[in-house]
């Protein structure tokens, strides 16, 4: 039992850092080179994503019927209603500092993650992490920082905008995590990628009532398709990761695919890879071991669930 939950979390890890590269570049392609307005992306993301996941809970929902009372109570749909809106700010939030500064930049500032949701998980779900835990976070945010070090582009707008998106994502991880563990009102990961993205949807019409957004040209939509769908799968494999692992444990292998992504856009891009890029990967790996000997030691069985470096080959 422990050794197929270890294999679906490498499988779903991996699918989620395959997702995660194609819709990080394609956004940023789209938005660089098509000039395409954020929001609109925004939109676009969350309006497929929704279509695809009514196809797969809504039409089946509808076709059976709603026997669980529990299931869509007011208290279902405030939950989803609150993280549908933390998700569209998060992407809104996102797509604006992709557009404002460079990719190895936007996902340095996010290499904080870790420190918002050690102390999202015990604030939200009492989850408490001991000493040696919180110390091994700091080489793998030191590391993050010195790979992109050559490549930093400092914009105001921007380091706001990632910023922010940094700990609304982190509150969003921790909730949905909570959502995902309730007895009560069980919820799927699925069920939660609707839900959740409909509300986002719905939240989006003011956005298109009280502003103007420049519609992109027609030969732009079969990219903004195959965007919304790596989006959608993205989404989805990391919440089923989610369901799996711990949320600290789940920011940490977001920090390191973040460092992941920072060395393929310095690949993709052909910048120079100075000697504090190598300084900073091997911290990476550092703190990634070190964090796993600390999980051993202070985990419960429920989160005793690691991060090995297959995820950064």
């Amino acid at each position: 039992m422990k050794q197929r939950r270890l294999i679906w979390t490498a499988v779903f890890g991996l699918l989620w850092y395959f997702f995660s590269f194609t819709t990080l570049f394609l956004n940023k392609y789209i938005l660089s080179e098509k000039n395409v307005d954020p929001r609109f992306l925004a939109v676009s993301q969350m309006l497929l994503t929704t279509t695809v996941g009514f196809v797969q809970i809504g039409i089946p929902t509808l076709l059976m019927g709603i026997h669980d009372s529990n299931r869509y109570s007011r208290k279902f749909l405030r939950n989803m209603i609150f993280v549908g809106l933390m998700r569209f700010v998060t992407v809104v939030l996102g797509l604006v500092s992709l557009k404002a500064v460079a990719a190895s930049f936007v996902e340095t500032v996010k290499s904080s993650a870790p420190l918002f949701t050690v102390a999202a998980s015990w604030i939200l779900i009492g989850e408490k992490t001991g000493l040696l835990v919180n110390m091994s976070l700091l080489p793998i945010m030191s590391g993050l920082a010195l790979c992109s070090a050559t490549e930093l582009s400092f914009n105001l707008v921007g380091f706001v905008a990632a910023f922010s998106n940094n700990i609304i994502d982190c509150v969003q991880n921790v909730y949905s995590k909570k959502l995902l563990s309730d007895d009560i009102t069980t919820v799927s990961a699925n069920e939660l990628q609707f839900y959740t993205s409909l509300s986002a949807t719905c939240l989006q019409i003011p956005l298109w009532v009280l502003t103007e957004m420049a519609l992109p040209k027609w030969t732009d939509f079969p990219l903004l398709l195959i965007d919304g769908i790596s989006f959608h799968l993205q989404s989805v494999t990391a919440y089923c990761l989610m369901n799996l692992i711990s949320p600290v444990t789940h920011s940490v292998a977001n920090t390191v695919k973040r460092g992941l992504l920072i060395w393929l856009s310095v690949m993709t891009f052909g910048n120079q890879v100075s000697l504090l890029s190598w300084i900073g990967t091997s911290l990476v790996i550092a703190g990634v071991f070190l964090y796993n000997e600390a999980k051993k030691k202070s985990a419960s069985p429920r989160t005793a669930v690691f991060i090995t470096t297959d995820h950064i080959v």
